[in-house]
Formats: C-alpha cells, structure tokens, sequence
C-alpha cells in the first residue's frame, strides 16, 4: 500500500454526477486503505453534507450539473468555518481553462482523468504532506 501520509479514518466525500466515476474514485480510495467515504452527485448536495458531516477532504468532478466543482470550491472557500477544508479536483484534460481558475481559488491539487490509484495517492499525499 502506497503511503499517503494522512490517517486512513479521514471522513471523505467524493462528488460527482456519474455514479461509475464515484465508484472508480472510492475504488481507488480503497485501495490505499481509505474506507469512511460518502459520495454526493452534485455540488449543492456536497456543501449540504459538508456543512452537516465532518467532512475532512473533498474531492470533486469540475463538470457536473446544480453546481459545478468550481462553484462548491468558491463556495467552500467563502465559508469562515469551511475555508481550510482540503479539496481536490477531478478534470479532464480539455479544461485547462478552468482548473487555472480553481488553482487561483484555492484548490488544493487536481487529478486529470483518466488516473489509477497511485496516481490519486501521490496528489494526496502533496496535499497532505507537500514536503
């Protein structure tokens, strides 16, 4: 197992519209030991359980419908109580545009599709561990 230098209890919510992209995603998380992970399909679904869960790290898809990555990132960002909460966006390549926006937001990493487990882990672990 790849060592991702954060405790594998850490309380995660993946958000993505796609029901086969949150399972790749938490099939990932899986495999590097990381099993308290609740899913939303959306952005505005994501900030509602963020506010009521302790949610410790976010990882979110940028494309989705409601409320996009970008906007739940601004939204996180903008809350006194949620401003520090790690985030990480999932992308595809063609969206350069639009992840240099969430970079200047705040985000924490990104991950560009399509990725595998190692891949997931070693952005996690710059997030977590950035030495």
């Amino acid at each position: 197992m790849i060592d991702i230098s954060i405790p594998l209890d850490t309380k995660i919510i993946i958000v993505d519209d796609y029901e086969q992209m949150r399972r790749v995603m938490r099939g990932c998380l899986r495999e590097l030991g990381l099993t308290n992970i609740i899913e939303a399909e959306n952005g505005l679904q994501a900030l509602d359980k963020i506010k009521n869960e302790a949610v410790e790290f976010v990882i979110s898809d940028l494309n989705m419908p409601k409320m996009d990555g970008l906007e739940l990132l601004n939204q996180i960002r903008s809350s006194s109580e949620l401003k520090h909460l790690p985030m990480m966006l999932v992308t595809a390549e063609s969206e350069r545009s639009v992840l240099i926006q969430a970079i200047k937001a705040g985000v924490n990493n990104y991950v560009v599709k399509p990725f595998n487990a190692e891949i997931m882990a070693l952005k996690i672990k710059t997030i977590f561990n950035p030495e």
